[in-house]
């Protein structure tokens, strides 16, 4: 069934989750899950969406049932997990390769992907302003190095700055469905050696930066731990994929304390909220290690101990 103009925002989350369908079927869920969220608000009256979103529903229902005894879609916090490690390895491998002044399509699409992950994010409740940080700069840098290609011009390498609201100005509304220029790609552009389903990169003739603007974002925070190899793929592997990691045996599980029992854990007062967090550095480290990356699942399981043993972070 046709996207109903009405719902044309949709497009690339919609792009994105066809894309996961074999190959990551947690992150297709989710980005279907925001998809419907975000085109109930967008228009649920007129028959045309209001068909198309029955429809989207109908097939979120069937992708549940069939995931069902998948943690990522049966608890949020894992979920959430799931998503956000996912986002950041996509940033995080664009964001190596833009430090390196290697600039193709390929790592374009993964600043975009993860910007439009991280929106996914949103369905488990607001964004970090961390997050917030991260997407807006990954949907910028996407838009400002196309842009500096299209145009032949050279993109400074590494973190640059951007004016406030260029974020929304170039943001997922100028991007063409299918990866083709409004108004015709030029001919030589490097879309055209690239035929992939992948969210399309294109934007309105004249649009975009000419160059870096004024507002600084070397600062810009990465998590502790979280990092991606130089030669990390723009398209990650499904988890079903990687072969399983044997948890050491030296790591010991704290369960979360009943109400009767007492907040004083060795000399240590933790609150309920301490014991949430302990539980989410453990769920990101186990989502990590889906993906062999070892360092930042040691990051966070020594976040979940520093807090337990101290009731710090």
């Amino acid at each position: 069934m046709a996207l109903p103009a009405q719902l044309r925002a949709i497009q690339h989350y919609l792009r994105t989750a066809q894309e996961h369908e074999k190959r990551d079927p947690v992150v297709a869920y989710y980005c279907r899950l925001y998809a419907m969220q975000t085109g109930m608000k967008l228009d649920s009256k007129t028959p045309e969406c209001r068909k198309f979103l029955v429809k989207l529903m109908d097939q979120l229902e069937t992708m549940k049932k069939d995931l069902g005894e998948n943690d990522s879609i049966s608890q949020e916090v894992v979920g959430n997990a799931h998503i956000e490690n996912y986002a950041l390895k996509m940033f995080l491998y664009a964001d190596n390769e833009d430090r390196q002044g290697r600039f193709h399509k390929n790592m374009i699409k993964s600043f975009y992907s993860a910007s439009l992950l991280l929106d996914v994010l949103s369905v488990f409740g607001e964004l970090s302003e961390e997050n917030i940080q991260h997407r807006k700069y990954a949907r910028w840098k996407a838009t400002y190095i196309h842009n500096c290609l299209k145009n032949g011009e050279t993109p400074q390498a590494g973190p640059i700055g951007m004016e406030d609201g260029e974020e929304d100005e170039y943001g997922a509304e100028g991007f063409s469905h299918g990866g083709s220029f409004r108004g015709g790609a030029p001919s030589g552009s490097f879309e055209e050696h690239d035929q992939s389903p992948g969210p399309g990169i294109g934007f309105g003739p004249g649009s975009g930066p000419s160059g870096p603007p004024n507002s600084n974002f070397n600062n810009i925070h990465i998590p502790p731990g979280a990092h991606a190899p130089a030669n990390t793929p723009a398209e990650l592997p499904p988890p079903s994929a990687v072969k399983p990691v044997p948890v050491p045996r030296s790591v010991v599980l704290v369960p979360p304390p009943s109400p009767q029992q007492g907040q004083q854990q060795g000399g240590v007062h933790l609150t309920a909220e301490d014991f949430t967090k302990a539980q989410k550095y453990c769920k990101y480290a186990g989502s990590s290690l889906q993906y062999e990356d070892v360092d930042t699942a040691i990051e966070n399981l020594q976040k979940a101990l520093k807090l337990l043993t101290t009731g710090r972070e």
